[in-house]
């Protein structure tokens, strides 16, 4: 990832942290068919291995995992918030017009190679996992014992899972950090006071890294 060095995030924690929000992140290989690209649901492990681990699955009838299977490296994104900035946001513009739109935004990006598997008993655990953490907001959380057993096996059948430890990992936060002072608060002041959430929540990740 192109990343200047007002840009890059470089702390271990940080990147695992903004992993944790962006949950639904998008898998990308190349193999036999060319590049293929999927958005998954993924679990962190932080504390496997020396960047952590990513736990998912496929659709058994996706062809993508056979890239994993054969040993395919995988670019694994988590786009974070973004948000257009106009030039009309920066104070310096009305006083020399030198500026021009560009975009505020947080990416976070992890390389490695998988494991595949589709072992009933790994396929469940890892499904009980990924529901029991997405479901944990639910007022009446749904679990797989909820499900009929030869539902639930059918379901198990028709996936393949994976287990990819993270071997790079890269994150990037543009927040106009490589502005002056007063054009890095019109751009904050004009985001939070627009009604999208993602302006709205670009405005206050720029507040945080004030």
């Amino acid at each position: 990832m192109y990343s200047p060095a007002a840009f890059r995030i470089d702390d271990l924690a940080e990147l695992h942290a903004l992993i944790e929000r962006t949950p639904l992140a998008i898998l990308v290989t190349q193999g036999e068919q060319g590049l293929l690209a999927s958005h998954l649901p993924l679990l962190l492990d932080p504390n496997a291995g020396p960047h952590g681990r990513l736990l998912g699955h496929f659709a058994r009838a996706n062809p993508q995992w056979r890239d994993l299977a054969a040993g395919a490296e995988a670019l694994v994104i988590f786009p974070g918030p973004s948000a257009y900035v106009s030039p009309g946001y920066y104070p310096s513009k009305a006083r020399d017009h030198r500026a021009v739109p560009t975009w505020n935004y947080v990416s976070v990006q992890a390389w490695g190679r998988a494991e595949v598997f589709d072992e009933p008993a790994r396929l469940s655990e890892l499904v009980g996992r990924l529901s029991a953490h997405h479901e944990s907001g639910q007022a009446q959380p749904w679990s797989l014992d909820e499900a009929p057993a030869d539902y639930l096996d059918a379901m198990l059948r028709a996936i393949v899972g994976f287990e990819l430890p993270i071997e790079r990992i890269a994150g990037k936060a543009k927040m106009s950090q490589n502005q002056p002072a007063d054009n890095r608060a019109g751009v904050r002041d004009a985001l939070a006071s627009r009604s999208a959430l993602n302006e709205q929540e670009v405005a206050r990740l720029m507040d945080s890294l004030r």
